[in-house]
């Protein structure tokens, strides 16, 4: 267990953003994580979080996936003063960040997003890895399970995944799977890809639409301009900017700001 300060980070803003779906509470101020095939536990006390892992465990994965390296407390104060709505979202979201997720998790995950909720959607995802992930020890030496690959879903029957109530995004994943483990979308490409570009080749996925392929680009390539439109998005713009969002202003994180938004929108009552 090490600890560590870290300003601007809040578990449990980050837990319920909507951008991870294995992240989860496991009692006052504690949260688990399963990430890249390792499991994480967390726990905060003001600025004050402890991992469950080394240092080097710190410093070779998690540093990076939570983006500890960006500073999110200046895209905050960039924020135009005169806009009320948008300094209200970005106090209410402080502490988030745009994690540096797995590109194929986030990818299927936000394929069973499409019309879904966030509860419904972990238990999609859950289900999912218990039935097709490889099982692993955490350090108590209790089970869990790692994302399964698209390789491993590829080789599935279709009607094997309806032990995971995932409806008609069933077909969507295991074609996805199969495009992925064949080479005919490349991975390891995407990565490499430029925001407009990868959107358009992630939109060659089966079940992968604008808004998904949107998510894709900011939670999992961290294309940080990726501005994902879903319903609540779509009334806030309609509500506080019908002229349209001021995208040049916020050039380079846009999908910061996006996120922060969606935050207020879905929880800013809490």
């Amino acid at each position: 267990m090490i600890k560590r300060k870290i300003p601007a980070f809040d578990l449990h803003k980050i837990c319920n953003s909507g951008q991870c779906f294995r992240m989860k509470p496991l009692g006052e101020n504690r949260y688990g994580l399963t990430a890249f095939g390792e499991y994480l536990e967390m726990e905060q006390e003001g600025e004050v979080i402890s991992f469950s892992c080394t240092g080097e465990e710190f410093s070779r994965r998690w540093e990076d996936y939570f983006d500890l390296y960006t500073d999110y407390e200046k895209m905050v104060h960039a924020v135009d003063q005169e806009d009320i709505y948008l300094t209200a979202a970005v106090r209410c979201g402080q502490g988030m960040r745009i994690l540096r997720q797995e590109l194929w998790e986030v990818i299927v995950s936000f394929i069973i997003s499409q019309q879904n909720n966030i509860p419904r959607i972990r238990k999609c995802v859950e289900s999912l890895c218990i039935q097709f992930g490889e099982e692993k020890e955490d350090f108590r030496g209790e089970k869990y399970y790692v994302f399964p690959t698209a390789d491993v879903l590829a080789r599935k029957n279709l009607e094997d995944f309806a032990i995971c109530s995932l409806g008609y995004r069933a077909k969507y994943i295991w074609n996805t799977a199969k495009m992925v483990a064949d080479g005919t979308v490349s991975l390891s490409k995407l990565t490499g890809m430029e925001y407009e570009a990868a959107r358009t080749e992630l939109m060659k996925l089966s079940g992968v639409g604008i808004k998904v392929a949107e998510c894709i680009c900011l939670f999992a390539l961290h294309h940080v301009d990726a501005f994902p439109i879903d319903t609540h998005i779509r009334d806030m713009l309609t509500s506080h900017y019908p002229e349209g969002f001021p995208f040049e202003r916020y050039q380079g994180y846009a999908g910061v700001l996006q996120q922060y938004a969606f935050y207020y929108e879905l929880c800013g009552a809490e």
